[in-house]
């Protein structure tokens, strides 16, 4: 079912007819709560009807005295059973219940569904001895360090040379936020509340989480999935905004998993792709900033420091990445969301985190602290705003290093927005959009990459690891070779 079939904007459908039969506890199911909603039914005759609520719908059968099967005589649904979003779209999308001839919108879900949600993630190395390896990981994902085609083989090396030269220093990183990153506990926590949450909104749910560098890697994840059985996926990256880097590289390995599996070829699947324009997760950024504005003796006079992961500019002009539109909309609408409460702070947005030589989104968040001290701000509240868990960039990078410069460079009063973590109405918005997206469901598309053109033959795939590795040898050896390359990529 496509997206324009899959909502209504009704507010009383009727079905009528004497020729419209219901099976014995045929089931009717609605994720729209009842005490928005109500169905009344009948039966034709003096047959007994029964009506029993469940968690995935209604249950109902209409039976005569002799046992027979009777007719129900009407269907009548009132609402309100919609709800708007921000940006107008439907909040109960549905599904297709039929009775004789006629077919009622729901949100369905056949009785024997088992519905899963996965959560996916950075990862982040959880002891001093994963650093390497993560970092391996990291810059191994071709769409982490972009290679043209005709130097792909070096991706194996490069990422083996760039993780250990960089290893020791984030290694420090690490150390001076208690030895490992949180971001599997924190995403752990999220994934239990969410599964809490949709509980509460009459959903029952499996919640996987699924790491892209670091365990529970996106891999095992898929294979937990295989074995509990799940009929209806919702995949939901803990992103708000979308970046071929992120949610990108994911969704990626999920379709190279599912394009080789005959299961998972024909499971339904609901991707989320960007959620940052939901009210739920907007309002939720506004209740944490107000509450740290209420910190300083001047709130009115703090500048507001969104600062952003960055990504290459060649993302976004060469590739097509929308995070940058994404990014500076959803600043927009949380500065909307604050104007409406009586709050007109001023506001800038940078990037940080930028690694090697090409030209990453600008301003940077570093020289832009600068700036704001040479201007003569002296209040400052960060806000981390693409990132929903704590982590390195946030604990180590912000509070510590960014922090620092920023004291430095005259800002005499610093606050820091925390990260949604679990926030309860950040995690029911959460629980509220993978409901909205089970309905359109569908098989995943096959897709090919062109960072998924790897060569399979086993002996191309060891020459060009030869190769590599040469160059790699080349650069260790070459203290010139090796300082130029490490000056552009460290």
């Amino acid at each position: 079912m496509d997206a324009a079939s899959s909502s209504l904007a009704l507010s009383n459908i009727k079905l009528h007819g004497s020729t419209n039969t219901l099976n014995s506890d045929q089931r009717i199911s609605s994720l729209c709560s009842l005490p928005k909603s109500r169905v009344t039914f009948s039966c034709k005759t003096s047959g007994n009807l029964q009506v029993r609520d469940r968690s995935t719908g209604l249950v109902v059968s209409c039976s005569s005295s002799n046992g027979d099967r009777d007719v129900i005589q009407g269907l009548h649904l009132s609402g309100p059973i919609e709800k708007k979003s921000r940006l107008g779209q439907a909040c109960c999308s549905v599904g297709t219940f039929t009775v004789g001839e006629f077919a009622l919108e729901s949100q369905s879900q056949a009785v024997d569904d088992k519905v899963g949600v996965l959560l996916l993630n950075l990862g982040g190395p959880e002891t001093l001895d994963d650093v390497q390896p993560f970092l391996y990981n990291l810059f191994a994902d071709p769409d982490i360090i972009r290679l043209p085609r005709l130097f792909r083989f070096l991706q194996e090396p490069l990422a083996k040379l760039i993780s250990t030269y960089r290893a020791p220093k984030s290694k420090e990183g690490y150390a001076s936020i208690g030895g490992g990153s949180p971001l599997r506990k924190i995403t752990d926590e999220q994934a239990q509340a969410l599964k809490m949450a949709l509980e509460e909104k009459n959903m029952s749910t499996n919640v996987y989480v699924g790491m892209r560098y670091w365990y529970p890697f996106t891999e095992e994840a898929i294979q937990q999935i295989k074995r509990d059985g799940i009929t209806r996926l919702v995949v939901l990256p803990l992103y708000p905004q979308y970046s071929i880097s992120t949610t990108g590289s994911s969704i990626r390995v999920l379709q190279k998993m599912f394009r080789e599996d005959a299961y998972l070829s024909s499971l339904p699947v609901s991707i989320i792709k960007s959620w940052y324009q939901r009210e739920g997760y907007i309002k939720s950024m506004a209740d944490l900033m107000q509450a740290e504005l209420k910190n300083f003796a001047n709130p009115q006079e703090v500048m507001i420091f969104f600062s952003a992961h960055g990504v290459p500019v060649s993302y976004v002009e060469n590739a097509g990445d929308p995070y940058k539109d994404q990014m500076e909309e959803c600043i927009c609408l949380i500065m909307q969301e604050l104007k409406a409460r009586g709050i007109g702070n001023e506001h800038t947005l940078a990037y940080q985190s930028r690694v090697g030589p090409v030209q990453w989104l600008k301003p940077y968040t570093d020289e832009v602290l600068v700036e704001l001290g040479q201007k003569g701000i002296k209040s400052l509240l960060a806000v981390p705003v693409s990132f929903v868990s704590e982590h390195i960039e946030t604990l180590e990078e912000i509070d510590m290093e960014y922090k620092h410069l920023a004291l430095e460079s005259g800002i005499q009063n610093w606050g820091r927005v925390p990260a949604l973590n679990c926030n309860s109405s950040f995690i029911s918005d959460l629980a509220d959009a993978v409901i909205e997206a089970l309905p359109s469901a569908t098989a995943l598309a096959p897709h090919t990459s062109s960072t998924d053109a790897d060569d399979h033959d086993p002996f191309l795939y060891a020459i060009k690891l030869l190769f590599g590795s040469v160059l790699a040898f080349i650069l260790l050896l070459s203290p010139k070779a090796f300082m130029a390359f490490r000056n552009n990529f460290f």
